[in-house]
């Protein structure tokens, strides 16, 4: 089965019933499927199908769903960019991907052609382009299949226990994988529902989950930690019956506080772009260890590659590990070994099974959610004019978990506010530098050969 004859399927069975909640709208099942339909017909008069890529950069709204459909209806290749991207940002992508179109929010709202379509793409056949960045600094084109997808999804439902009496909130942007397939791609294997929401906002979000009555939700770590401030009041949050945490640690303080306050459990996953979406997850009955990423997905295997009970990369090998980054064999081979992916993640895992993440090979920034590489920001640094030396580090932060810490070694006396500016211009708001530090050369540590050592300007600063 493929994406696309997933949602045909469901519309056939559950017809008017509401799939997708918008504000004070609703979306059927079949209309979804229909408009999905229409779109399809539209690229195809455009002369777009298999094969071909389709960008998406646009805000969340029901829209992005069925543009998501039409295109894999089509047969093409969801491109997703994140519509918070400067020109400069989105425009690599762009240049990268090659898509045949670019869809944002001043689109028209649907595609309009008669042309009949083919046969649906092969499970195997791309569905999707999901740029994440590297450790280069140059976002690369994870290539996901429709198999991918499908695999991953089903067997979170399963796992997780949806039901078609489930109601999914979500607030994170379609743009990442995780809200494709724990917002959309879940619910519609289980026949559950979907209530959508612009963004997070804080002040509101407790009272969508009574007024909606939803029964779990996926958030970054960020979001329960700034709901703890919020006044629960008297609504009526009985329907809700876990949450969902990812993409980065979660801090134990944090866990224990939110589950004593709203009496719900929380259950602490993994995965990467390059998985798909979900790579293992806490039960959601049975034991649960607090600050632990849980169990493997079952068919999916996981390891630490170092000897038992030390600390190494995780490893993963399952039907949910990508094709491979597009056009670039290079970072292919060097993540896809012995049927492996090297995660760059390293962990440990216990004598229940039980993995826990304790570190990052790499020198990625995790600020609420979202992965932040210092290449990428050190690179902008070094193209102004009056950078000498720029080094990029992560700083705790109480709300964040990280936020960005930027050492600059300036030619002469810039001021920081120059710094500030350069960045606004050329790096999205959640990859600007919420700190500069001005140094000398003399007082970055370094090895002989002349490497930064970063593990040691962190201890400094």
């Amino acid at each position: 089965m493929t994406l696309s004859e997933l949602l045909e399927a469901r519309a056939a069975e559950h017809g008017d019933r509401p799939f997708l909640f918008w504000q004070d709208e609703s979306l059927s099942y079949r209309e979804l499927a229909t408009r999905a339909t229409r779109i399809a017909r539209g690229l195809a008069e455009r002369g777009i199908g298999p094969g071909d890529r389709v960008g998406i950069m646009m805000p969340n709204s029901p829209r992005y769903v069925e543009w998501l459909f039409g295109i894999w209806r089509a047969g093409a290749v969801a491109c997703p960019i994140n519509p918070a991207l400067t020109t400069d940002e989105a425009g690599y992508i762009i240049e990268h991907a090659r898509p045949a179109l670019v869809i944002d929010a001043a689109t028209p709202p649907g595609e309009a052609g008669e042309r009949a379509l083919g046969a649906h793409p092969a499970p195997d056949a791309l569905a999707s382009l999901i740029y994440t960045s590297g450790t280069t600094g140059r976002p690369k084109g994870v290539m996901l299949t429709h198999a991918n997808y499908l695999w991953d999804a089903e067997t979170t439902v399963r796992t997780i226990g949806l039901t078609a009496a489930d109601r999914f909130l979500c607030i994170l942007p379609l743009f990442h994988v995780n809200a494709q397939v724990v917002t959309v791609v879940c619910p519609l294997l289980a026949g559950a529902q979907t209530v959508l929401l612009p963004r997070f906002a804080p002040d509101t979000f407790l009272a969508d989950v009574a007024r909606y009555r939803v029964t779990y939700f996926s958030a970054v770590p960020t979001v329960y930690a700034i709901l703890l401030t919020r006044d629960r009041q008297s609504l009526d949050l009985s329907t809700l019956r876990f949450g969902i945490c990812g993409a980065a640690p979660m801090p134990v303080e944090v866990f224990e506080r939110f589950e004593a306050r709203f009496g719900i459990r929380i259950l602490e996953g993994y995965g990467l772009s390059e998985a798909t979406c979900v790579s293992s997850v806490n039960p959601v009955d049975g034991a649960r260890k607090v600050g632990s990423i849980g169990l493997p997905l079952p068919g999916q295997d996981m390891r630490i590659d170092a000897p038992p009970g030390q600390v190494g990369e995780i490893l993963v090998r399952g039907p949910n590990v990508m094709r491979g980054y597009f056009e670039d064999e290079a970072a292919t081979a060097a993540v896809l070994k012995d049927g492996w992916l090297h995660t760059g993640d390293l962990g440990a895992q216990d004598e229940d099974g039980y993995f826990t993440i304790v570190g990052r090979s790499k020198d990625m920034i995790i600020r609420g959610g979202e992965n932040i590489y210092p290449k990428e920001i050190e690179e902008v640094l070094h193209r102004h004019p009056d950078v000498a030396e720029a080094a990029v580090i992560g700083m705790p932060d109480a709300v964040w978990g990280e936020t960005v810490l930027a050492v600059v070694v300036p030619r002469a006396g810039v001021p920081e506010a120059s710094i500030h500016a350069w960045c606004e211009q050329h790096l999205a708001p959640f990859k600007r530098p919420a700190r500069i530090v001005f140094v000398a050369a003399a007082d970055l540590p370094r090895t002989p050969t002349g490497k930064l050592q970063k593990h040691l300007l962190r201890l400094r600063l």
